[in-house]
């Protein structure tokens, strides 16, 4: 067919009614008698939130993007635009879309929003399967040294050497007396909040993780494999399953794969949600029919791992790397990213700033680059930039001074946050900082499995603390005891979820200590965002008099006339700080 119309139909798009969108353009190319000539492909989501991605691909006009496509659009863009050939101007995508994939370079995305993810021909055009074609003309040792040659750390979080680890449970052998079998895991479990790197590739790409599994089941000897995905995730789910089924008709999947000798097949596992679960071992005994709880390593899952075979557990994304490195070699892979990080990174990227959505760039690139290149700068400019959480609720919360930090693994463990598997929340002068731990912590005590007494009880006791100061009752001793359990808990936990909770309270004690302080001598939140540190009075320094308080307030508890003051009658205040939130000049106090 000449024309293509490309609707992004991933959860964020279905959300905002991309299916509505997507039958009206259906309905309109078959009144009009276009349909033989257009063909819709329901992708999934490009990345860059912007409701209904649309794009037209035609021979005369090449390819031209809409965003934020209603359903009551569509007749007026198949009139002009593919009946008199003018594309409609005011709906054309602009500079934030330009300027949010100009600096990306995407590999593991490349087929989101590209491809149609359920439909395994599409994928095959697209090179699909070709690597997995191209293994049976290696060894597995030699895939091995490939996949190590590349540098690929496995991008879970860890930043382990992927082929390292492919090595460990390839030469790991069975307990005696039991049949050799192994196990390979795709680790889809993504609970950090405001990431959905790996909910994405399974919903714009699903075929390659499964095509990364497959090898990764040839080259250490595994012929099963599992991919946990959370039950969170149903369109998601629901590609994997459609996925999966393709495979096997084409010979993919299953036995005698491609005539070959190898066999390999894919089950999937639910998770139910629990945030622990992404760490291997529970997820281990969450597909094993047990509770989700970590175990202590070593032995590590490589070599003792699902019903005590060895078991390789790679997370999506580093999945969706092999193929590439299969394809164009582990020299062309290593020459992208820094030093010691090799390739590019997918992030989530969300908060304050003024393009969210999933970014793929080179390992390396700063955190500058990233917020103020593809994220477009921040979305309030005059709340100016104030810190960044890297790493999820386990990672860190990093200051402006550390904005030109390369964002690789190493440099990022240096400041005390981790890499995690690609969080990032933008925050501006509105953020306090001490609430920020306090939230990032009691999302870590709600999901700790309570297993081990450092992360069960001293995570729960740091929580209290910081209750304590966010609601005016801090002490200058409190500053010590957050320091002091958070080390010991980071150095005593028995799993990755302990040795990496305190991080966020770490770091704001390092790099935003004068709000610590101000809480705790001064009583006051700088950010006006803790509760029991407010006093709902207008600051006349800061007044100017416009009453966008008095039109905020849900209670008329603020009196207000024009060119006077406003002021905030205490006995009507019901303190939802809806005067605070729309205040942009910060007057409130």
């Amino acid at each position: 067919m000449d024309i293509k119309i490309l609707i992004c139909m991933g959860t964020s798009g279905i959300s905002a009614g991309a299916e509505e969108v997507a039958r009206n353009f259906e309905s309109e190319l078959k009144q009009r008698k276009l349909a033989g000539k257009c063909r819709v492909i329901k992708t999934g989501d490009r990345g860059l939130f912007r409701d209904t991605l649309v794009d037209i691909i035609t021979p005369e006009l090449g390819r031209i993007t809409y965003e934020y496509v209603k359903p009551g659009d569509v007749a007026g863009i198949v009139e002009k635009h593919l009946l008199e050939g003018k594309p409609v101007k005011e709906l054309q995508a602009g500079e934030d879309y330009k300027q949010f994939f100009s600096g990306q370079n995407r590999i593991v995305l490349s087929n989101c929003g590209e491809i149609d993810p359920e439909d395994i021909d599409d994928y095959t055009a697209h090179n699909g399967y070709n690597a997995l074609k191209k293994i049976f003309n290696m060894t597995p040792e030699d895939m091995i040294e490939e996949i190590k040659k590349s540098g690929l750390k496995g991008r879970g979080g860890a930043g382990f050497l992927t082929g390292l680890k492919w090595e460990f449970c390839r030469k790991a052998r069975c307990p005696q007396g039991t049949d050799d079998v192994k196990y390979v895991i795709c680790n889809a479990d993504e609970g950090d909040p405001g990431a959905f790197m790996d909910r994405s590739i399974l919903e714009g790409d699903p075929h390659s993780a499964i095509e990364g599994m497959i090898i990764a089941g040839y080259a250490t000897g595994a012929n099963e494999g599992y991919v946990y995905c959370r039950a969170e995730y149903p369109l998601a789910i629901k590609r994997l399953i459609r996925t999966i089924s393709q495979a096997r008709k084409k010979g993919f999947l299953g036995k005698s794969i491609l005539g070959s000798s190898f066999s390999f097949d894919i089950n999937i596992k639910q998770g139910a949600g629990a945030f622990v679960c992404g760490e291997e071992t529970a997820l281990i005994a969450s597909i094993e029919g047990h509770r989700g709880i970590p175990m202590p390593r070593p032995p590590f899952p490589a070599q003792k791992g699902l019903w005590g075979k060895p078991t390789l557990i790679n997370n999506v994304e580093t999945l969706a790397n092999v193929r590439h490195i299969i394809l164009k070699g582990a020299q062309w892979f290593s020459s992208i990213g820094s030093e010691k990080s090799k390739g590019t990174k997918v992030f989530a990227l969300a908060g304050k700033v003024k393009n969210t959505g999933l970014v793929e760039v080179p390992m390396g690139t700063t955190i500058r680059q990233l917020i103020y290149g593809p994220g477009g700068g921040m979305a309030d400019k005059k709340a100016g930039f104030k810190g960044v959480q890297i790493g999820g609720p386990s990672g860190g919360c990093l200051s402006e001074e550390l904005l030109d930090t390369p964002i690789d693994y190493e440099s990022i463990t240096g400041t005390g946050a981790i890499m995690g598997s690609g969080g990032m929340v933008v925050m501006d002068a509105r953020t306090c900082m001490v609430d920020m731990a306090r939230f990032f912590l009691d999302f870590t005590v709600t999901e700790s499995c309570g297993k081990c007494v450092p992360c069960r009880v001293g995570l729960k006791r740091m929580l209290e603390v910081l209750e304590d100061i966010t609601g005016g009752r801090g002490k200058e001793e409190h500053i010590d005891f957050l320091q002091e359990m958070g080390t010991n808990i980071k150095d005593t936990a028995l799993c990755g979820l302990g040795n990496t909770a305190p991080n966020p309270v770490l770091t704001t004690l390092r790099y935003f200590s004068d709000e610590y302080q101000a809480h705790i001598k001064d009583r006051a939140c700088t950010s006006h965002v803790c509760l029991g540190l407010l006093k709902f009075e207008v600051m006349k320094d800061k007044c100017v008099k416009c009453g966008i308080c008095y039109k905020a307030c849900p209670v008329g508890a603020v009196d207000w006339k024009k060119k006077e003051y406003a002021k905030i009658n205490k006995d009507k205040c019901i303190q939802c700080k809806a005067c605070i939130n729309a205040c942009p000049f910060m007057a409130i106090e």
